[in-house]
């Protein structure tokens, strides 16, 4: 014997026959990967097909620990990012909002410092040069409702709005939440709840409710803290974006840092705020659903993007180098399309992945739906392994 002691997780669900390959990658996972607690489902043309948790509930890797259970969900960081873009673009394909116009337009406060020229398709595509804030936000103030929008429309931009991208990690938050009560009179959470989460049955939430934070389960670092990075990536000769992220002075470290010190995750106020960039919970059974709802019906229901909203999901809006992540990146509207910082499932996909683990995203040409969820938080921003290999799974089973 070798004294090492084997990894043994019960991994629970379904799959359907010729998806056995996803089951087989998660178990990998716990077994290989460091998983402690996770979920992930997977939609082919509206059917669900995968349906899988095992682990433990709060990142615990003890003996005894309470296990992750069928209706458990997750803080979902970044990945609420592309939950929070359906919202724009279903006003979008209602005729309630002009891609192409000024964010002034419908927020006339937005106009200050330089801003004038800023169109709503530059917030989607991280494109508006407001990755970070002068003066950072406090965690009280940065869940107001107030002193985000107030501190976005005052600060100057960091580059010529359009000419330019660099992800916005935290601003996003409060320049798409904004908008987006500016001209519906609602908060973006409350849009999600009432029109996608309550009529599709989801268990999704921007701006957790009370009586569901008991499934929610705790996050917790697999490795010790440290600068996000993107394995495999090209980054900017000399200086890699871990280099970047320990520069206080950097716009990397400045743009993730837009809220001082960092919030507490795990904490109910940060799960019931309505963050449209980071704060986001969900089950990986509700990802996945939603995202096969925008490409197709689900169960009876409708799909909720046209063609038309679909098709400017996924076209290319920014590309290329990233001012803020120092790799390549690329954009549509208010989603990541598959490239060399976040592969998906195929060259057409859309989504948005979570720093740390959590992926959602959808390929319209193969009818595939993906969600993942874990609270086991890996040293990553964009193409995290444990994903990766149930997303190689999936595309493999589906042919």
């Amino acid at each position: 014997m070798n004294g090492k002691r084997e990894t043994v997780v019960d991994v629970q669900g379904t799959v359907e026959d010729g998806f056995e390959p996803v089951r087989d990658a998660f178990v990998a996972n716990f077994t290989g990967r460091g998983e402690r607690g996770a979920a992930v489902a997977v939609y082919r043309h509206g059917r669900k097909v995968v349906d899988l948790w095992g682990g433990t509930k709060d990142g615990d890797a003890s003996d005894g620990a309470a296990p992750w259970e069928a209706g458990t969900a997750q803080v979902i960081r970044s990945a609420t990012k592309g939950i929070a873009a359906l919202v724009p673009l279903l006003l979008h394909q209602r005729g309630q909002l002009d891609l192409d116009a000024p964010v002034g337009t419908y927020w006339p406060e937005f106009k200050a410092a330089g801003k004038e020229r800023v169109l709503v398709r530059h917030l989607l595509s991280h494109r508006a040069g407001l990755p970070v804030l002068d003066t950072p936000l406090t965690p009280a103030q940065a869940i107001d409702g107030v002193s985000g929008p107030a501190a976005v429309a005052a600060q100057a931009p960091a580059w010529e709005p359009g000419t330019d991208h660099g992800y916005h990690a935290q601003t996003y938050s409060w320049l798409l939440g904004e908008l987006v009560l500016r001209i519906t009179g609602r908060t973006l959470g409350s849009c999600i709840a009432e029109e996608i989460s309550g009529p599709l049955g989801l268990d999704l939430w921007i701006g957790l409710p009370e009586a569901a934070q008991c499934r929610v389960g705790r996050l917790a670092d697999l490795e010790p803290p440290a600068a996000p990075a993107a394995s495999g990536l090209r980054v900017r000769p000399k200086r890699s974006v871990a280099d970047a992220y320990a520069d206080p002075a950097s716009l990397t470290s400045r743009a993730f840092g837009a809220i001082a010190p960092a919030p507490d995750e795990n904490a109910a106020a940060y799960r019931a705020a309505e963050l449209p960039a980071s704060a986001g919970v969900a089950t990986a059974r509700s990802l996945a659903r939603c995202y096969a709802a925008l490409i197709g019906a689900v169960d009876g229901h409708p799909r909720l993007f046209a063609p038309a909203t679909l098709t400017l999901a996924r076209t290319e809006e920014s590309a290329g180098l990233d001012r803020t992540l120092l790799v390549n990146t690329r954009f549509g509207l208010g989603f990541m399309l598959h490239g060399p910082a976040s592969p998906l499932l195929a060259p057409g996909s859309f989504g948005h992945p979570g720093r740390g683990g959590a992926l959602a995203c959808a390929d319209p040409e193969s009818g595939l739906a993906f969600g993942y969820v874990t609270n086991g938080m890996q040293r990553n921003v964009t193409a995290d392994p444990r994903a990766q290999a149930l997303l190689r799974a999936a595309s493999r089973a589906a042919g």
